[in-house]
Formats: C-alpha cells, structure tokens, sequence
C-alpha cells in the first residue's frame, strides 16, 4: 500500500495535536446492551494506544447498527466507550452528540492522551446521504473537531467499502493516514487477492447466493476449488434438480446457479448430505439425511457429517483458504457442527500445511469465537465481511481510495 500510515504521523509528531479516529466498532449487542462479541474493538486498540501513549488528542469516530439518520438510544455507543475504558485502561468519555455544542466542548478540553468517543456517526442522517453536499457539510463539522493542526486515521476497515461521510470526506479534509488495522488488513487481503499460493481454495457460506455472486464469478477462476455451504448452498442444490423443501432458498437465482455450475462445475464443491430440521428452531427435531432426503415440510439448517469429510479433504492440500460465511445456522449449538468441522479443517490446513489462511470478518469472525475456536490458529481474521468480500472481487474500496489521494 503506497499510501502514509500511521507510522508516517508519528514520526512527524501528533502529541497535543487532535487525531480523527474512523474505528469500526459495529459490534453486537445482546437484548440487555451488552456487547457479545468485542473482537472490533480489540481490533481498534493497536491504533487508539500507539496515539495516545505518543500523547495525541484522540477523537473517535464510528457507528453501531443501522438507527437511519435519526437519535436511537438502542444504537448509542455507550456501552462501546464502556468496553473501550476498560480496554485502555483510562477514562474514554462519550460525548453527548456527534459533531454539536458537547462533541466540540468536549474536544476542545481533551489534553495530551485523552479519548474522546463520539456519539454514533449514523445518528446523522449526512453521514450516509448520497447528497455530495450534505455529506461535505458534516465532513466539515467533524474536521473542525480535529482544529488546526489535525489528522485523520483511518481505522475501521468494516466501513472502507462504504463512500460515507466519517470514511470518506473527512479524508478530504485533513492530512490522511491509514491506521494499522486498515493497513494490515488491505495487504493481508492483496496477497490472498492478487497473489495467492496454490491450491487455493474459497470456502463461501452465508444465506443469499446474490450477496456473494460478484465474489463467486470474481473467484471461480482465481481459485482451485469453490466450497459452497450455508443457506446459499440450497439454491445451487435446486439448481441441479434436487428438492430442498422448505431450506432457505432464492428461486429467482436458479437459472444463475445453473449457469455457475455449467461454467465452473469443476470447481465448485457442494454438500453430500444435509442436517434436516422439522422447524427453524435451536431445539428442533433433527436428522441427517442424503440430499434428496429432506422430509417434506422440513427444512435444511446444516450440512452434513459426510460434507465436512469431503470439504476437509479438499482443504487439507490447500496453500492459500479465505472463507466467508457459516455452514449452517452454527447460533443454534444443534446446529453449529458443519460451521465448527469446516473451520477445524481450515485451522488444520493451516498448522499442519502451512496454508495461508483468511477468515474474511462477519459471521465467519462471529462463529470462530462464539463455537470457541483457538482464533491464532487461522493466519488472519479480518474485521470486514462486505469490505474483504468486495476487495477480492476487485472493486475499489472508496475508504482505502480516498487515502491516496
């Protein structure tokens, strides 16, 4: 990446200067706020100390859920400033808006290694409008935060796919830099992308083929083999004459599906059996059926033992893995197991053949902590599912873009 980081900022100096921090801190929270999942927030640390301990201003800026432009208190970022104290070991005070009369007090009276979080970024309806104006008047309003003598990190790789305000305009305005979570991960991204070691293989999951059908294109020449799991499995299922019953199922993409499978057939590898579920329920009445073999009325919520066996044969020869997405709905423990033998397989491959391998963030990331799987066995676990998936389509990502201008 040819771009300055924030290695450049240090060693031209940052302490009493305010630093505009982009973080990611998307993280999920429970029905009590409770966060579940801090690994976003873990990922921001490296960045927030390097500053802070260089004896910065720290201002920083992210958001939480989709609250459409409007002040939720269900998507503050209260428990976040909470988590973030704690993580730091100092007081990380929350202001009580984004770019108003408390951000800008509140700014205005941090000293040397203080944090500032401000309040949720998509609290403001500019932060997301397509409105080149609209989001260039807020840009203007955060920049004014950072004074003077400011700079802006560019921290939160989640959102670097995204054209938005805190991501994109900000960097516009002020001397750019990209921080060491954004760094790290666009050149763990670019050697998977653009120069990976063979046999590489994708192993791709989730709900809907639409939402990964770039990537699949984008890969199914790239790659040696194409693993396919998850709800979007169901689709290329149909797509070859079986009855998925009621599985998860996009009917408007089958033809599509046909067409991927004529094309790449080769590559692509699918399921050889399935864990068939009476009911989309974590206690559901379950059984491991053949693919044709799904009860009527029931549903897929899994893949089978026998498909983790095969994935695990392919992936074991593997040099280079990116997997994104579960292989089934692993939230339910009676159906984690496809998710949590895959993974297995890929931490395997990777200890045992030296495979270079990347979890590409979102559920993926999710699923690894919460079915409790060792994270340092992978080679990189990304904070960005949408950013990691866009960037090995090969779409330009707006955030990591505007760094070089």
């Amino acid at each position: 990446m040819t771009v300055k980081t924030i290695d450049d900022l240090l060693k031209e100096g940052v302490s009493g200067r305010h630093i505009l921090v982009r973080s990611d801190f998307n993280v999920p929270l429970d029905d009590n706020g409770t966060i579940t999942d801090a690994g976003r927030i873990d990922a921001s640390l490296p960045t927030l100390k390097a500053l802070t301990e260089a004896g910065a201003k720290v201002i920083v800026m992210a958001h939480l859920g989709r609250p459409k432009g409007e002040v939720n208190p269900k998507f503050s970022l209260q428990p976040v400033a909470e988590a973030l104290s704690e993580k730091l070991g100092q007081y990380v005070a929350l202001a009580g808006d984004v770019s108003g009369e408390d951000a800008h007090e509140r700014a205005n009276g941090l000293t040397e290694g203080d944090v500032l979080l401000l309040e949720n970024v998509r609290f403001d309806p500019r932060e997301t409008s397509k409105d080149d104006a609209k989001r260039g008047e807020f840009a203007d309003e955060l920049a004014a935060l950072a004074a003077d003598d400011g700079a802006f990190v560019s921290d939160g790789f989640g959102v670097v796919h995204r054209a938005q305000t805190s991501v994109y305009d900000v960097a516009k305005r002020l001397p750019a830099y990209a921080g060491y979570l954004v760094n790290k991960e666009v050149s763990v991204l670019d050697k998977a992308a653009n120069n990976p070691e063979h046999p590489y293989v994708v192993v791709l999951g989730g709900s809907k083929v639409s939402d990964k059908l770039g990537v699949i294109e984008a890969l199914a020449t790239k790659a040696d083999k194409l693993i396919i799991g998850g709800g979007m499995c169901y689709t290329f299922l149909a797509a070859k004459g079986i009855n998925v019953q009621e599985s998860l199922l996009q009917e408007e993409m089958i033809d599509t599906c046909k067409k991927l499978l004529e094309d790449h057939g080769d590559r692509i590898v699918l399921p050889v059996d399935l864990i068939a579920a009476e009911k989309f329920d974590r206690d559901a009445e379950k059984k491991t059926v053949e693919l044709d073999g799904i009860p009527e009325g029931w549903m897929s919520l899994d893949i089978g033992p026998k498909s983790v066996e095969e994935f695990a044969k392919v992936l074991a020869s593997a040099k280079t893995i990116f997997w994104n997405g579960p292989m089934g709905v692993f939230e339910f423990e009676r159906f984690a197991d496809g998710t949590r033998g895959v993974a297995q397989a890929i931490i395997d491959a990777t200890q045992n053949n030296g495979a270079f391998s990347v979890v590409g963030g979102g559920d993926s990331a999710a699923s690894v902590r919460t079915l409790g799987l060792d994270e340092d066995g992978f080679s990189h676990i990304s904070t960005g599912g949408g950013a990691s998936l866009e960037f090995l389509e090969g779409k330009t990502l707006p955030g990591v873009d505007v760094l070089n201008a």
